[in-house]
């Protein structure tokens, strides 16, 4: 099975499935000479964590990362940093039902039919816990990047959107509430809806927006690694992302060019951004942001129709510990996955002005 490594210069190799006995990764190309700050890498698991919350699902994971390796009194040695996260609430029984038949959306059918072995506990490797690993990678880019700041929040669940621009919200606030968006009023709306889906046995999606501040110009490597390619490749590797979009997206395709381009000021910064911080593919010093969709997450509790490994259309029923609404829990992953591509282009920028 290959696509387990993400990264070129840092880079992250992640391994483990849901229901073994632990998950983990394996960071290549970390700078030695980091101070890590071990209780902000527990933070951004916390963020991550199953249970947290009763709009989540409710396996109990303390997820606590133990490294193995690459550290050494506090710091980065150079070396490869290995980690592992154990598994200790893995109910592998309650899929014993769905040993046979391919549940609805999810990656049953095409692991399957790709690897011809099929670990049905909890989804195996297609699970949402191999996302842990990247949170502990990225928490570690994090502290790499230092001046970097780097805010997701959810911007929308269902038909319910936050609708005020990013610039008018107090990032501080987006920790204080169960949804994580940084507005009170919506933030409670939302979290009755998720709690209303789950009544219905059923799960909504939602969209997720990060704004990269403090970026330095010159990061991003035309013309296939262009820095938008590699964060789009990014979240698009996030379980149930449908799409990503930065700076002005789908909306400027609606717009004139005398409407679209961004006027430069005499010290190269732009009056507006709806380039999103990233022209020709190389980051030009302004915020850059951009919004992941997150599909409802497949298992639902209803009784839905479904293909068995014999070829039979049976009825199957989710049971279980799921998600009513991914998107709460994708902010520290969205967060780590952006660190990540920063880290990486930030170490081949310093490749380049070695030369």
């Amino acid at each position: 099975m290959a696509g387990n490594s993400f990264g070129k210069l840092f880079k992250l190799t992640t391994f483990g499935e849901s229901h073994g006995v632990a998950i983990g990764g394996i960071i290549d190309g970390c700078p030695s000479g980091i101070p890590l700050d071990f209780e902000a890498i527990q933070l951004e698991m916390d963020r991550r964590k199953p249970g947290q919350s009763d709009i989540v699902t409710q396996r109990k994971e303390s997820d606590v990362v133990e490294f193995l390796s690459g550290i050494f009194e506090g710091q980065t040695t150079g070396t490869p940093i290995g980690f592992i996260i154990k598994n200790t609430d893995q109910k592998s029984n309650d899929y014993s039902h769905i040993k046979d038949v391919y549940r609805p959306s999810h990656a049953d059918y095409t692991y399957d039919q790709k690897y011809g072995v099929r670990d049905y506990r909890g989804g195996g490797r297609s699970s949402a816990r191999e996302t842990a690993c990247r949170v502990v990678a990225g928490a570690i880019a994090k502290q790499m990047l230092k001046d970097v700041k780097i805010h997701a929040y959810t911007s929308s669940v269902g038909d319910l959107f936050l609708d005020k621009p990013y610039q008018d919200l107090d990032f501080s606030k987006i920790e204080s509430n169960t949804v994580r968006c940084p507005d009170e009023t919506i933030a409670n709306q939302m979290i009755e809806k998720i709690r209303e889906i789950r009544k219905q046995g059923d799960t909504i999606g939602g969209t997720v927006t990060c704004v990269i501040q403090n970026l330095p110009v010159g990061l991003g490597e035309p013309v296939f690694d262009k820095l938008h390619a590699e964060l789009g490749k990014a979240m698009l590797s996030i379980n149930a992302v449908k799409g990503f979009e930065y700076g002005s997206g789908f909306c400027g395709a609606k717009m004139k060019g005398s409407e679209h381009n961004d006027q430069f000021n005499e010290d190269g910064s732009t009056k507006t951004n709806l380039s999103g911080g990233i022209q020709g593919g190389i980051s030009n010093g302004m915020d850059i942001y951009f919004r992941v969709a997150f599909k409802p997450v497949a298992t639902i509790i209803q009784k839905q129709n479904t293909l068995d490994n014999k070829g039979d259309i049976v009825e199957m029923q989710g049971k279980g510990r799921h998600d009513p609404c991914v998107v709460p829990r994708a902010i520290p992953i969205v967060e780590a996955m952006a660190a990540l591509v920063l880290a990486d282009y930030q170490l081949l920028r310093r490749q380049e002005s070695h030369h």
